[in-house]
C-alpha cells in the first residue's frame, strides 16, 4: 500500500468555545473567529492535491470542512462515525455546573473517561469503536492520496491514542486539540500509522509552518518494508 496522508483537523472555534461548556452532541455553529481560523487553514492547504474531504455531520465540522474543501472544488462527505462524544445530561452545562450537580459522575469521569460515561452519554471506548473504523475505511478507500478529515477534540484525541498505542484512559491528560488544529497522520497501511504533525495552529498567523514531507528512510522495518 502506498502512503496515505490524512490531514486530521479539529473544527474551528464556536459560539460556545469561550464558555467552556460540554457541547459534544449539541449542534453549534462556528463563530466568526472559527471561520477565520478555518479560512487561514484552507489557504495553507490549498496547494495540496486533496482527493476527498470527510467530516462529522455536525454543523461546526461541516462548515469547517466546506471552507477547507472550497479551494479543491470538492463536496464534503459526512461520516456519522466521526461525530463528537456525547456527554448525555451534561450537554450545555459548564464544568463547574457538572461538578456541582453531578459530583459522583464528575469524579468517575475524571478518573477514567475512557470507560465511564455520564447518564445518556458515551464513553471514550464507545467513541473509539465507531470513529476508528470510519477513519480506517477512509484510508482504505483512498490509498496513496491526501485526504482531509474534520472531526472534534475528544474524537481526534481518542483516534490518535488508538493509532499510536497511547493509554486511552489518559487521552484528556496527555493530548490536546485547539480549534482548527492541524494534525497529519501518514498511513503505510490501515494498521501502520505515523504522526507527522500534532495540534499545529501556526496558520493562525498568516501562512503557517511548512508541512512535513512523507518520511522515506530511517524508520523501522515495519514501516519501510
Amino acid at each position: 500500500m502506498s502512503q496515505t496522508r490524512i490531514f486530521l483537523i479539529r473544527h474551528g472555534a464556536t459560539t460556545l468555545s469561550a464558555e467552556d461548556r460540554f457541547a459534544g452532541a449539541t449542534d453549534v455553529s462556528l463563530s466568526d473567529e472559527g471561520r477565520e481560523q478555518a479560512g487561514r487553514l484552507a489557504d495553507r492547504l490549498a496547494g495540496i492535491p486533496v482527493a476527498a474531504v470527510y467530516a462529522s455531520p455536525l454543523g461546526r465540522t461541516m462548515e469547517t470542512a466546506d471552507i477547507l474543501a472550497a479551494p479543491h472544488r470538492l463536496e464534503v462527505r459526512p461520516r456519522a462515525g466521526l461525530r463528537e462524544i456525547s456527554h448525555g445530561h451534561w450537554e450545555q452545562l459548564t464544568r463547574m455546573e457538572v461538578e456541582r450537580d453531578f459530583p459522583d459522575e464528575a469524579a468517575s469521569w475524571e478518573q477514567d473517561p475512557y470507560t465511564f460515561a455520564p447518564e445518556g452519554g458515551e464513553s471514550g471506548l464507545a467513541v473509539t469503536a465507531r470513529a476508528l473504523p470510519a477513519l480506517l475505511e477512509i484510508v482504505r478507500s483512498h490509498e496513496g492520496n491526501p485526504i482531509i478529515v474534520v472531526s472534534h477534540k475528544a474524537t481526534i484525541r481518542l483516534l490518535l491514542s488508538s493509532l499510536l498505542g497511547f493509554d486511552p484512559r489518559r487521552y484528556r491528560d496527555n493530548l490536546d486539540q485547539d480549534p482548527a488544529a492541524l494534525n497529519i497522520v501518514d498511513f503505510k497501511d490501515p494498521v501502520r500509522a505515523r504522526l507527522m504533525l500534532f495540534n499545529d495552529t501556526s496558520h493562525y498567523s498568516k501562512g503557517g509552518l511548512a508541512l512535513p514531507q512523507p518520511t522515506k528512510a530511517c524508520l523501522s522495518k515495519w514501516w519501510t518494508h
